[in-house]
This record gives C-alpha cells, structure tokens and sequence, in this order.
C-alpha cells in the first residue's frame, strides 16, 4: 500500500511517500515560501534529489507541483496517480471531535472547518490539502490525521480549566494539546527501547517527551498514554518557543488593552509572532542566538536560561503528576540538536535521579541516543521524531 502523506503549513507543505506496511520511505520533499514569488521545491527519492525556486501561488499550484515531481520521467516514482492508494493529511486541530486517525468524509471536514477559528493559521491550509488531494488522486482514500488526538486520553482533572462550567459544556473550551503525533511517535519508541534494554522491568512506564522546535511542548505520558500537556486551547502556552510567549499572567492581557492602548488583535499578534526568543533576543534562529551568547550576547544568554528553566518546571510537575519517571526523551529541530539547551535543561536534577552525560551529549541526534551517566536512575534520549511515518502507520492500522 502506498500511502502520501502530506502536511500542510500556513505557507509550506511537507510530503512523503511511504510504502506500507514496510515503512519504506520512496521519497521525500519540502515546498517553503508558498504565496511568493521565490518559493522553494524540495524533492528527494533514493536514486535522486533536486531543488528548485519558482513561484508557487498557494496550496493547489504546490500539490500539482508534488504530483509532477512524482510522476517526472527522469527523476519520478510513480507513472500513474492511481498508484497512490492512501492520501494522509496532517491536521492539527481536531477539537473533542476525534480521538484517532479518520476517513475524511463530508462531515469529518465540515468538523475541521468548523474548528478554524481555533487554528486559524494551520487548519484552513490543512483543509485546502485535502480538498485539492481530492481532485488529483482521484481513486486514493483521503484520511486526517489529528494532532490532538493524542491528548484526548488526558482526564478532566487536568484539561477543564477553572472557569466557569458552561463554557466547557457550551463552547468546548479546554486544554486540547498538539505535536501529539510526534509525542506519541517517539514515546513508543523510547518504551520499546527501555524495555529491549531491561530498563523497565514491567509493563508500567513513565515517560515526559519534550518537542522543541520553533513551536515547544512537552508531555506526560503513563503507560504509554498522555495524561498531562503544556500546551492548552490553542498552541501559544507552555514552554518558550521561537515566537510565541508560553506561559504567562493572563491580566497581563488586560493591562496592555486598558492601559497601554493595545486593540486584541495586536496582542494576539504579539503573543504569538513577537514574543519568545525572538522577542527576547531580535533573534528568530536558536543557532544564532546560541552563538551570540557564546559570544557574550547578555540578552541571548538569559534567553537561554529562561528557555531551559521553563523546560525545567515542567519536568519536575510532570515527576509529581506520576509519582516518578523512568525516561526524558528531547525530540524535534532544537530537541536533537541543541546540545546546549539539552545541558541547561538537564542541569542541577540529580535529585530526581536525572544525570546528563556532557560528553555523550555533545551531539546531533541522527538515530535513537542515550545521554545520561551510567549512574543515572532516569534515562535521558535523543529521539528524532517522524511525524509523517507515524501518520502512515495510523492511517495504514486504520485502513486495516
């Protein structure tokens, strides 16, 4: 069965083609900068690879473009777009809606349109992929995969906010949680490789999963289940991430409207587009910020410590919430590569039984890494995350 699995960004769509159940990844590609003249064309297959820059006008140019690359007589993979079988999108918002992968039927996509108010910079992008899917691969079955799915095992006790009833019951407003495919991807794979190594002498498991990318969160997760998250109704609390603030005091909200003469939408703006380590530091790359503190940047090395503090909260919250913990796994962009924010993170928990290994950490994670000292009681990994093969894997279980 091969399945195309697609992730459509706000200005991006990430592709991958997968034959399952092998999990043999035929190629795979990247278009940036959709809506500009400049955009940029990724494609890379075993035998080729190829980068162009040529003006992609929005999401249904950027598909067909995906479908030459696929079919192209010198460096294609396919001859026919029937031979396609499996659509699979990326959806990141699903609401209390869906609590696993889905056939995308009429109603399944009136749901994600009527949640674009919650996401409104991803889920109207990841609708149009499915909609323009349609029209190309005509005999393949669309399925949504959901990026809060993965948290709707979280109890009540810890996602129904303190606010008044009605607004849960009425209008849904809760904590839903994101980047769970990628939390449950390489959750999965840290409990498979504790229990081939006879770190865990049970079934029982308590593992925190950090995703630090330009969007950060961290998880929870018992027995394989998510049972506590950072991020909340939308994607912006939490730990301090490339743009957006995280937490913070919510009447600070209030204080820049009365006040300071802010309208909602421009705080909103700021939260999310001005504030976290660029707002920090003028500085929207974590390598550029990194080598500036290196460099003495006062401002870029407090952002640092803030970055790996709040990482810090959490770790020792989540610890309470289980009662223990039997591994810490960092994944994503920054998670596998950030030696520094790793070692800032890890720092000063060996109460916990939580010993980082500086010489093992001095690395960029490109498989399943162990970074903790021999005498470390809780193991700390570096687990690159593949949200794409996990997309198939749920869409091909579900098919099955």
């Amino acid at each position: 069965m091969k399945i195309l699995v697609i992730n459509s960004g706000s200005s991006s769509i990430k592709y991958q083609l997968i034959e399952m159940p092998t999990q043999k990844v035929i190629c795979v590609g990247l278009i940036e900068r959709i809506g500009l003249e400049k955009s940029v064309v990724h494609y890379k297959s075993e035998e080729n690879k190829s980068k162009e820059v040529l003006e992609i006008r929005n999401h249904k140019e950027g598909l067909q473009k995906v479908v030459n690359l696929l079919l192209d007589e010198k460096i294609g993979v396919l001859t026919d777009t029937n031979q396609i079988n499996v659509v699979a999108h990326r959806v990141v918002h699903g609401g209390d809606s869906f609590k696993k992968t889905a056939i995308a039927t009429s109603e399944v996509k009136k749901k994600i349109e009527d949640l674009f108010s919650l996401a409104p910079l991803h889920n109207p992008a990841n609708l149009e992929g499915i909609k323009v899917a349609e029209t190309i691969f005509k005999e393949a079955i669309q399925v949504a995969s959901f990026d809060t799915a993965f948290h709707q095992t979280i109890p009540i006790k810890a996602y129904k906010f303190a606010i008044p009833n009605k607004f849960l019951t009425e209008n849904k407003i809760r904590l839903y949680g994101f980047h769970g495919t990628s939390h449950k991807y390489v959750s999965e794979k840290a409990i498979e490789y504790l229990h081939e190594n006879n770190y865990l002498q049970q079934d029982k498991s308590k593992i925190i999963t950090i995703h630090l990318g330009n969007g950060c969160s961290i998880t929870a997760i018992e027995n394989g289940i998510s049972i506590d998250h950072s991020l909340g109704f939308s994607p912006v609390t939490g730990l301090i991430m490339g743009s957006r603030s995280g937490d913070i005091d919510h009447s600070l909200i209030f204080y820049l409207i009365h006040n300071l003469g802010y309208d909602a939408k421009h705080v909103s703006d700021m939260l999310q587009k001005e504030s976290g380590m660029l707002g920090l530091t003028g500085l929207s790359d974590l390598r550029d910020i990194e080598e500036a503190a290196e460099k003495g940047d006062k401002n870029c090395q407090l952002a640092l410590d803030m970055n790996a503090y709040r990482i810090k909260k959490y770790i020792g919250s989540y610890i309470a919430v289980m009662n223990g913990v039997d591994a810490i796994v960092f994944t994503a962009g920054i998670g596998e590569n950030s030696v520094i924010i790793r070692k800032l993170a890890c720092t000063d928990l060996e109460y916990f039984g939580i010993e980082l290994d500086e010489q093992k950490n001095d690395v960029k994670a490109r498989k399943l890494t162990e970074i903790h000292k021999e005498t470390s009681k809780v193991k700390i990994l570096v687990i690159p995350t593949n949200e794409e093969l996990e997309i198939a894997k749920q869409s091909y279980d579900l098919l099955q």
